[in-house]
């Protein structure tokens, strides 16, 4: 319809984007920024069965700069990822930006290991080291809808990530284990333009 047409082509033009106007101070594109300011609530999940979507799926993300965590566009990007992940009929414990339409290393993750279960933003994120047991598990995805895998991961990881707070700013690193470190590897995979199903021992329809 027409509405996927016009979405689908503003997702293939920030893809292949490098560059365009940016607000000063900031790297966010104009095509970024409208893709985060004409969201209301949720933002559309990328599939993997549409070509357009896969482009930005299998896209390498970039990192933030300390001037983009403190705009209003990152603090906005941040709640529509977390509402996008928790209104998935699928049940969403984590999303990277990459699955709604942003070639950019943020994650939202539903720490387990937490009391209370938040879910966080981690801006930048890498994983450090992996360690631990390498065991297989059931894995789906928001952008592989309909099917699931077994996927073997490390049970045992550091992540690292950026944090500003008003005129402070550091990198931050955390001890993962057990299903959220899980979460962590399937997520911080889609910044680097993986999707699950590249590293499934096997797949379940």
């Amino acid at each position: 319809m027409g509405y996927r047409s016009l979405y689908t082509a503003t997702i293939v033009a920030i893809a292949i984007s490098i560059a365009g106007c940016r607000e000063q101070g900031t790297s966010f594109t104009d095509l970024e920024k409208a893709l985060i300011t004409d969201s209301e609530r949720i933002m559309r999940v990328l599939t993997v069965d549409n070509e357009a979507d896969l482009q930005v799926l299998r896209d390498s993300s970039t990192e933030f700069t300390d001037a983009d965590l403190r705009s209003e566009y990152f603090s906005r990007l941040s709640e529509l990822m977390v509402t996008t992940m928790q209104d998935s009929p699928q049940e969403g414990v984590g999303i990277a930006a990459p699955q709604v339409g942003l070639s950019r290393r943020v994650v939202a993750v539903q720490r387990f290991d937490k009391t209370g279960e938040p879910v966080e933003v981690y801006p930048n994120l890498r994983i450090e080291s992996l360690g631990g047991e390498l065991k297989p598990g059931y894995e789906g995805c928001l952008s592989v809808p309909g099917q699931y895998g077994i996927v073997s991961r490390y049970q045992e990881i550091i992540i690292s990530y950026r944090e500003v707070k008003e005129d402070k700013a550091g990198t931050i690193r955390d001890t993962v284990r057990g299903y959220t470190a899980v979460i962590f590897q399937h997520e911080a995979d889609h910044l680097d333009g993986l999707i699950y199903t590249d590293k499934a021992d096997s797949l379940l329809f």
